[in-house]
């Protein structure tokens, strides 16, 4: 029953009451008039405490529902939350257990590698004496080389004989000018050759393989040609055109890429160049 029909209520009694027979006087009339808006603020009071009490009741049913649907949620959250953590934290427990099987792991290796390391530094070593003592001796068969070398070179120079019926010779092992590539060959009983047939020239030239001083030249008297032994010279083998005496060129070389005879030059005697010997 809603508030309308309470209210249509009461005013049906009230009606029914006045249609009744008039023996009461004005009195009692206002007494009873007095009673039902008493009665009607107490319906209305009673209606308004009963709304209030059902919307307090419906709001707090509500609350309460609000609270347990928050809390089941925050329950799921904080069970899904848990189960989260806990995988995690069995995931960080293997991986915990994965690295400390790699650190034992890397730990041998590293045992290991430090071990290798000290064995290689130790060969190291022993290969760096090992060198130390192989240079040496490598220097010392090196001085040893260039000493033979320089010898069987000198030795080859010096005694390089070509067989021939006028003598025997060899070359001097360093370019010097004419008058000491001559004293050169003095120095070991010989003295520079002389060329006096061409069949001597043709075999001298063919053994040759650079230029060489003779025994000949004008250094006393300019264009009179001598010998080391003072002879006369009778038959030359001049390259064409020489000698020239271009610049006080008194001393003569052969030359054996110039020519097979005709091979003879005159230059300054200051020149450098081997001197070839003759016994």
């Amino acid at each position: 029953m809603d508030l309308e029909d309470i209210y249509q209520n009461v005013e049906r009694r009230d009606i029914e009451d006045t249609t009744g027979p008039r023996t009461l006087n004005h009195s009692q009339d206002e007494g009873r008039n007095e009673k039902r808006r008493g009665s009607r603020c107490l319906v209305l009071m009673t209606v308004c405490l009963g709304i209030i009490c059902v919307v307090l009741l419906v709001s707090i049913i509500l609350q309460h529902i609000s609270n347990t649907a928050e809390r089941e949620s925050l329950f799921k959250s904080n069970k899904n939350t848990v189960k989260e953590f806990n995988q995690t934290i069995n995931s960080l427990q293997d991986n915990y257990t994965e690295l400390m099987t790699e650190k034992d792991q890397l730990k041998n290796n590293f045992s290991s590698l430090s071990q290798k390391k000290l064995e290689l530094e130790t060969r190291v070593n022993d290969l760096t004496a090992e060198k130390k003592q192989l240079q040496g001796s490598v220097d010392s068969l090196n001085q040893k080389k260039l000493e033979l070398e320089s010898k069987v070179t000198s030795l080859s120079e010096e005694v390089k004989l070509k067989g021939c019926k006028e003598g025997l010779f060899f070359i001097s092992s360093e370019s010097k000018n004419w008058s000491e590539s001559r004293q050169y060959c003095r120095d070991r009983g010989t003295d520079l050759v002389i060329i006096d047939t061409e069949e001597k020239q043709r075999h001298i030239t063919s053994f040759l393989k650079e230029s060489v001083w003779i025994g000949l030249s004008d250094t006393e008297n300019e264009g009179n040609m001598k010998w080391v032994d003072n002879s006369p010279l009778k038959q030359g083998f001049w390259f064409k055109g020489e000698p020239n005496n271009d610049g006080n060129e008194d001393c003569i070389e052969l030359d054996p890429e110039k020519d097979p005879v005709n091979n003879w030059n005159d230059l300054p005697c200051s020149e450098k160049r081997k001197g070839i010997c003759e016994n």
